[in-house]
């Protein structure tokens, strides 16, 4: 594996973790965030998605990877669809159930999901308008960061192993969320294996990026929202739903 890939792996899978763990903590310590603080933090996470984005092309090309190799091709548009819709339907369905039920507990049993949602989450029409942005651009770029760089950087070095590419590619991708905790990083490894299985089968990132693009806005725009609407309360327990990454 080239040296620069072997560095741009080290830094998704060592300083990207860290660096978003101690941001997430210092915000959540803040008592409150403006509207302009909390898109601040929104266009910050997109400056720094989109430089990541750039860093990775600029190598993929120095070395002779073409874009259609990471993924960004679409060979079969009736798989892809298919599989885009198989993924969705459950994935949504998960996510909506989890933060209702997370919704029917007290604040003080809501966990990190329910901090989060009441701290950076859009809580206004400007913060959702932006937020969408951040959404999109969530997608678009971890998918072409993980799926297709690190799917490809994986497979290549193992030799053509497609499982290393897959499970090796979930792994980083669930490190990058180390901020949610370990339940956290579980929901999103199983959900970064089967983003990639979805990446292998039909050689594309359409189904992962839409899939990815429709389950962080669910969570980021209804989250905040179902957290406070009042309701009876469950017996506490831990959600699998996701946020979007904040970047370092």
């Amino acid at each position: 594996m080239p040296w620069d890939f072997v560095l741009i792996l080290f830094v998704l899978g060592v300083i990207v973790p860290w660096r978003g763990s101690v941001r997430i903590r210092e915000l959540l310590r803040q008592p409150a965030l403006s509207t302009i603080e909390r898109i601040a933090v929104y266009a910050s996470t997109i400056a720094f998605q989109w430089l990541a984005v750039a860093v990775v092309l600029w190598r993929t090309t120095a070395h002779a990877i073409g874009v259609a190799r990471l993924g960004v091709a679409l060979p079969n548009l009736p798989l892809t669809a298919l599989v885009t819709v198989a993924l969705l339907v459950p994935l949504l369905a998960n996510q909506v159930h989890a933060l209702r039920r997370l919704a029917r507990l007290p604040p003080e049993h809501q966990g990190f999901l329910g901090a989060l949602a009441r701290k950076l989450m859009p809580q206004n029409l400007a913060e959702s308008l932006a937020f969408v942005a951040l959404v999109a651009t969530v997608a678009v770029c971890e998918e072409l960061i993980y799926r297709g760089f690190v799917f490809t950087a994986l497979y290549a070095a193992s030799g053509g192993f497609l499982a290393a590419a897959v499970v090796g590619s979930a792994a980083m991708f669930s490190l990058a969320h180390l901020y949610q905790g370990r339940r956290g990083v579980f929901a999103t490894f199983v959900v970064g294996l089967l983003l990639a299985a979805a990446r292998a089968w039909t050689g594309s990132l359409a189904p992962c990026v839409i899939v990815h693009f429709f389950v962080d806005l669910v969570a980021g725009l209804a989250a905040p929202r179902l957290l406070r609407a009042p309701s009876a309360p469950v017996e506490p327990t831990k959600s699998t739903a996701s946020a979007p990454e904040e970047g370092p």
